[in-house]
């Protein structure tokens, strides 16, 4: 019995684990100058989710992690990605979160931040834009309207009809080029066109600002970046306590739902949190996981955020 357990754990399945992680300290990720000093017994952190291919015994038996999730690959992973391309998809969408966090919380201070344009940030292999598009491409025009944000981007997009192509004004080594590109449906279920392109915006900040977070990936730490840097800047925003956040954020400071939010409630209660900070679609499934040993507060937008913090 003990040989068949220990094949069944090395045996990998068809599905993939959410688990928790506990709460990460958001300052050491973050620096900008001249930063103000925090509690040693306080401050925001990120919360993130490991995620790992079950083996067959935990695909039978789930339940031996602690708030864990089991997911079908096709659910997973719908578009059929490989390990690799998913990895980059992910950090590229970080990587946007955090340009988008650094806009919001220094436009929150009165600093003035250009939008230039969506800046291509990852270019999905036998995409349509597979061999046409860069990664650091600058799109400033789609279909003759001018763009500044991804969100003009994916407007313009919108009413696109997939399977016809889509004409760009490409900002590349200094200078702007015209580039066709053809377009497909985003899904069978999705009738959206699409090229085949992440990106992130194409932003100048006057205050320089830096984010590492190593090798963590996906969007949903946007909003606590945004709340770290407000606090760094001089506007003590935890009070010596311990404030979980989650949510993505968009530039113009809306707050938007996460994945995996029963497990990052879990590393939420792992490092003793005071406060979790979650998006509204969130926050009944976080109350429930929460049990009460954390006080989970619903925010829709920076602002709402930025109120729980500074008044509660």
């Amino acid at each position: 019995l003990g040989a068949l357990v220990g094949l069944l754990w090395l045996i990998p399945s068809d599905h993939y684990l959410y688990l928790p992680d506990p709460a990460l300290a958001v300052d050491p990720l973050v620096r900008v100058p001249d930063e103000a000093q925090g509690s040693d017994d306080g401050g925001i952190y990120m919360v993130d989710i490991l995620v790992r291919r079950a083996s067959l015994f935990e695909r039978l038996f789930p339940q031996v992690h602690d708030g864990a999730e089991l997911i079908p690959e096709d659910e997973f992973n719908p578009a059929g990605l490989s390990e690799t391309q998913r990895r980059q998809e992910s950090l590229s969408e970080m990587s946007a979160s955090q340009q988008i966090a650094i806009a919001v919380a220094l436009r929150r201070l009165g600093h003035e931040v250009d939008s230039l344009g969506a800046e291509v940030a990852s270019v999905l292999p036998d995409a349509p834009a597979d061999g046409k598009l860069r990664v650091g491409d600058v799109i400033v025009g789609a279909k003759g309207e001018d763009i500044r944000t991804p969100e003009d981007l994916f407007e313009v997009m919108s009413a696109h009809t997939p399977g016809t192509p889509v004409r760009f004004e490409v900002r590349r080594d200094g200078r702007t080029i015209e580039v066709v590109v053809g377009t497909r449906a985003a899904s069978q279920s999705d009738r959206r066109a699409v090229v085949g392109i992440i990106v992130q915006p194409e932003l100048r900040f006057p205050v320089d600002v830096k984010i590492d977070a190593g090798g963590i990936g996906g969007p949903s730490a946007g909003l606590a970046f945004a709340l770290d840097i407000v606090d760094e800047l001089g506007e003590d925003l935890d009070g010596g306590r311990r404030v979980v956040v989650t949510g993505t954020i968009g530039l113009d400071g809306s707050v938007g739902p996460i994945g995996g939010i029963e497990q990052k409630t879990v590393g939420a209660r792992l490092v003793n949190a005071d406060l979790f900070l979650v998006p509204d679609a969130n926050a009944q499934a976080a109350e429930r996981r929460a049990e009460g040993d954390v006080e989970v507060v619903a925010v829709s937008t920076f602002q709402e955020a930025l109120s729980v913090l500074t008044e509660g």
